[in-house]
């Protein structure tokens, strides 16, 4: 097979083997597994590595030699429609173990189904119709067509938007369910994000600089160096998110259009198994105070009950305490409780239990507990389930850290 290896296209080379190295091992990973996110986000790395190819190629002397030439010119590499709702695909499968890819999923794939079917009657069209260039008769690969990666690139860039109102969707939902939230955050979602969006504003940067002289003198050089950040990009996706654990346990579906996300609730009410729909009693988690506000009557009567078992029951001390958990403690259901606790004390649920097992906390203190026990023991036995979580919940309830407010007393 022809390839020139020089500067350019041997750095290129490089990303494209561990690319699609990478994408192998996690496609296999998925597939063991049974993990949705995996497998998505293998996909991901393939169009990833298939978008720098032309150039790798192109510096490999493709462009100058036949059949290698029509090869890159009739065969789409940079699936511009493709990435955004891969990206999309991934996020959901990450955060929601209900997400199943289904007859929706396709209609999202349409644009990049067309551009394929493009590329197919440019190729028949020139080569088993009319024997010559048509479509190419310019000289010009079409996947660089003005047209299309800017329209590509909105894609892009829309599908980024609700991948991340998604997870703020998320978000707002996790901390008003379970008390446990900074476990379900998923720090590893926000910095894929973070990295996609770099990629989006890589490729309007320098299709800005294309414009000035100094940028298009460089010709073929100037351009290599989106595609050389580009791969750098995806090489930390890769590396992270093979190396990423994150196990999707709340089951929900959103409106992206409304601040209302559905909670799912199972016979457990945390699953590893994801549920069909129909067979889930569904919990619409207000995120908004003001929304549906409770009557003062419904707030007179739950605030003390509650108070009661969390409190003076200590229900606090499990450390994976739910919404529906306590619901059923109380032998009410999850949308009062939840209500109550936003409306009538002021906080989230996450934040109401860790409210708590600070207060807790405290007291051991000021009993003298710390002279038998490690803090971080003292913590446990309330409830946090780890030391991040702990430190993190006590600045934000007392303004001190734990050592801090130790040395106070």
């Amino acid at each position: 097979m022809h390839f020139e290896f020089g500067f350019y296209s041997s750095l290129l080379l490089i990303f494209f083997v561990h690319g699609l190295v990478y994408a192998i091992l996690l496609y296999r990973k998925g597939y063991r597994n049974d993990s949705q996110s995996d497998k998505w986000l293998s996909i991901f790395l393939l169009l990833c590595i298939l978008y720098i190819s032309p150039w790798m190629l192109g510096f490999g002397g493709w462009y100058d030699t036949q059949p290698y030439r029509d090869f890159l010119f009739y065969m789409p590499f940079q699936h511009l429609y493709f990435i955004g709702p891969i990206i999309f695909f991934y996020v959901q499968s990450l955060l929601n173990p209900s997400f199943r890819f289904g007859k929706n999923g396709l209609f999202h794939l349409l644009p990049g189904i067309l551009y394929l079917l493009y590329s197919l009657i440019m190729f028949i069209t020139d080569n088993l119709i009319l024997h010559r260039y048509y479509f190419l008769a310019d000289g010009a690969d079409r996947d660089f067509d003005n047209w299309y990666q800017i329209s590509g690139t909105i894609s892009m860039l829309v599908y980024f938007l609700l991948s991340l109102r998604y997870y703020q969707l998320y978000r707002s939902m996790v901390v008003q369910v379970v008390s446990f939230a900074d476990t379900l955050l998923f720090k590893w979602v926000k910095n894929f994000l973070t990295a996609f969006l770099i990629m989006i504003l890589l490729n309007v940067v320098f299709s800005i600089a294309s414009y000035f002289p100094i940028f298009a003198n460089m010709q073929y050089t100037g351009p290599w160096w989106q595609y050389f950040s580009f791969a750098l990009i995806f090489y930390y996706i890769a590396i992270a998110g093979y190396s990423n654990e994150v196990r999707a346990r709340l089951s929900f579906r959103v409106n992206l259009l409304t601040d209302r996300p559905m909670y799912l609730l199972q016979p457990s009410a945390l699953s590893e198994i994801a549920i069909e729909m129909e067979d889930a009693e569904i919990i619409e988690i207000t995120t908004n105070k003001e929304d549906e506000i409770a009557s003062d009557t419904l707030l007179d009567e739950w605030k003390p009950i509650i108070l009661q078992q969390v409190a003076a029951e200590k229900a606090y001390e499990d450390p994976e305490l739910t919404l529906t958990q306590l619901a059923r403690m109380l032998k009410s259901n999850a949308t009062i409780v939840s209500k109550v606790i936003n409306q009538g004390f002021q906080l989230n649920f996450n934040d109401f239990i860790n409210h708590h097992r600070v207060e807790a906390v405290k007291q051991k203190l000021q009993a003298g507990e710390q002279q038998n026990q490690t803090l971080l023991g003292i913590a446990l036995d309330c409830g946090f389930n780890s030391k991040a979580t702990f430190n993190r919940a006590f600045k934000k309830h007392t303004g001190l850290s734990p050592k801090e407010y130790m040395h106070q007393l």
